[in-house]
């Protein structure tokens, strides 16, 4: 694992929201040593270094939440919405997958993946054109709570999960893909300097 400098660490800290006190207590370092580490005024070992950003690192994962990382406004097709239609918004938005849901989002239907549409293209041929979301659709995406923990989410988007639905109260709010876990994660197991 490449090792961060002082610099990356004081960037991480921040945008975790950690005050150097609160990481210096994960860390089991002094919050002096932190504060001379970030200014440039001492250079710690590497051991320290690690032992820092491990705790930082773990901070991230157990502090973030499904409701920190969705993507929000839900884009969704419904049962009738053309196969056309649904290949457009996935081109257009960078999407591998969209959940296809009632109208009012109250029901969790299926979803469309991008093999979904290559497979009706393939078989269908030019009758594809009229298909539509429930025609060529596959399972519906889990559902989990919006205060479900990072880690958690890692783990199950790490199987046969491509991605969940995020609800709060009720209503489904947001996506979380494989990708949105990606960049998070590669964000606190790389350093800055790393990274293209």
């Amino acid at each position: 694992m490449p090792i961060p400098s002082p610099d990356e660490l004081r960037i991480l800290r921040l945008k975790a929201g950690l005050t150097q006190t609160e990481l210096a207590r994960r860390a089991g370092v002094s919050q002096s040593l932190i504060a001379r580490i970030e200014s440039g005024k001492v250079n710690p070992r590497v051991s320290t270094l690690m032992k820092i950003y491990t705790a930082l690192r773990d901070f991230v994962g157990e502090k973030l939440t499904a409701a920190d990382v969705m993507s929000t406004p839900l884009v969704f097709v419904t049962p009738r919405t053309k196969l056309l239609t649904i290949a457009k918004i996935m081109w257009e938005k960078g999407y591998s997958q969209v959940p296809i849901m009632s109208p009012d989002k109250r029901q969790n239907l299926g979803t469309v993946f991008d093999n979904d549409i290559l497979r009706a293209f393939l078989r269908e041929d030019t009758r594809a054109a009229n298909l539509t979301a429930e025609d060529i659709m596959s399972d519906p995406l889990p559902i989990i709570s919006s205060s479900t923990r990072l880690r958690i989410i890692a783990k199950m988007l790490t199987y046969e999960t491509q991605a969940v639905l995020v609800e709060h109260n009720m209503d489904i709010v947001g996506i979380i893909t494989r990708s949105d876990i990606a960049k998070i994660l590669m964000t606190y197991s790389t350093p800055l300097h790393k990274r293209p």
